[in-house]
């Protein structure tokens, strides 16, 4: 069921639909083109893409050296990017997402406008230097991953002076989303200035004061958002669109194995933990054997904790701060991009399995992303789900 879109960025109508980047590897071309080609925003996670190429990881696999792997991944991206945009077929957007925390933040962000993305997305931190990184590339979208509005009037005032404003705004709830969250201590994932209801008038209040039209800077809200009725709740408020991720990360066209997708739409509450991540950021995942195992041992291995930039397990040097090789004791001891690597390939034994602590519109079922948009945008699922339920 084709429907009208709803907003606009940077001149490409589309539906209110945005699909989040996951990475390593679990939103690559497949699910970013096939979002895309439906209408919505599709994004791919650009980090370590090389492992969903076989000549890639194969000269990769005993590299220990950091400018190497980062040229591998590079010509990944590269790869991505062109698949996405030939699936989309001029459709919706496509998108990549670029974590300011990745040491080699710069170069994704080069190498995804040299191959045609259509906006640049950057959370992970705030991204003040998006405007520069992309100088040259007026075509290019820049959106930036906020959590409360005084992220965004940051930012604002920062882009103000560079006479850049953002193309869009992804204003992401840290209480609901998944994998890695903007607050700085869990203690503060609940606090009122991450609810859209505060937020949103919020952030319009600083468009009025910075004569910014409110309509000018889409608003696209995430976190928590697992059905039509949110979606119009959200809307109803002023957001342009939603965001989802663990929701399209199940669908039959998500880039991850399908143990990664079972992983993730049978997870009960229960078994969706939040815990201190390598990034020194809270994280949110599933409670499976590898994780289990390490928050056991947590503690001890933060009291041993010691900087030793030897400790990185893949050679890579991938995040600014990392709590493993910087020694920081507040934070998760392990490689992070090991543990995302097993669990795009679905192996429950070591991977770290990120997800979003809501159920999931479909429940434990794998269905097809324009199945997904349809229910978000009309409340109607498919005859399957109906018989099932």
């Amino acid at each position: 069921m084709m429907q009208a879109a709803s907003f606009s960025i940077h001149g490409h109508a589309l539906l209110p639909i945005v699909q989040g980047g996951m990475g390593v590897g679990v939103s690559a071309h497949r699910l970013a083109g096939a979002v895309a080609r439906a209408g919505g925003m599709g994004t791919i996670a650009s980090i370590d893409l090389r492992h969903h190429h076989a000549d890639l990881s194969e000269q990769a696999r005993h590299c220990r050296d950091r400018d190497e792997l980062n040229r591998l991944n590079l010509i990944a991206l590269d790869r991505e990017i062109k698949a996405a945009l030939e699936l989309a077929a001029g459709h919706g957007l496509v998108a990549v997402n670029v974590m300011k925390a990745v040491d080699a933040h710069p170069a994704y962000v080069r190498q995804a406008c040299a191959s045609g993305a259509q906006a640049i997305v950057m959370g992970a931190g705030l991204p003040l230097d998006l405007p520069e990184l992309t100088e040259g590339y007026p075509e290019v979208a820049l959106i930036p991953i906020l959590s409360d509005a005084r992220g965004v009037a940051i930012v604002l005032k920062k882009w103000a002076r560079k006479n850049r404003l953002p193309d869009a705004i992804v204003l992401e709830h840290p209480l609901y989303a998944g994998g890695h969250l903007g607050a700085p201590n869990p203690a503060e994932l609940a606090h009122a200035r991450f609810d859209i209801a505060e937020a949103l008038p919020a952030i319009f209040k600083l468009f009025d004061d910075m004569n910014i039209g409110r309509a000018q800077i889409p608003l696209i809200v995430g976190g928590g958002i697992n059905s039509h009725e949110k979606l119009l709740a959200a809307l109803a408020l002023g957001a342009s669109a939603v965001q989802l991720g663990t929701a399209f990360a199940v669908t039959e066209e998500g880039d991850a194995h399908p143990n990664f997708k079972r992983v993730l739409a049978e997870a009960k509450p229960e078994d969706i933990v939040t815990f201190m991540s390598v990034a020194g950021l809270p994280a949110r995942a599933v409670k499976t054997p590898w994780l289990v195992n390490y928050l056991k041992r947590e503690a001890k291995l933060q009291a041993c904790a010691k900087a030793d930039p030897g400790r990185c397990a893949v050679g890579l040097h991938c995040l600014t701060h990392c709590g493993l090789r910087d020694g920081l004791i507040n934070a998760g001891q392990f490689c992070i991009d090991a543990q995302l690597v097993a669990a795009l390939k679905g192996d429950l034994n070591k991977g770290l399995f990120f997800r979003g602590s809501e159920s999931l519109p479909f429940g434990s079922q794998i269905r097809p992303v324009r199945e997904l948009i349809d229910y978000l945008l009309t409340g109607a699922k498919p005859a399957l789900m109906a018989v099932a339920a």
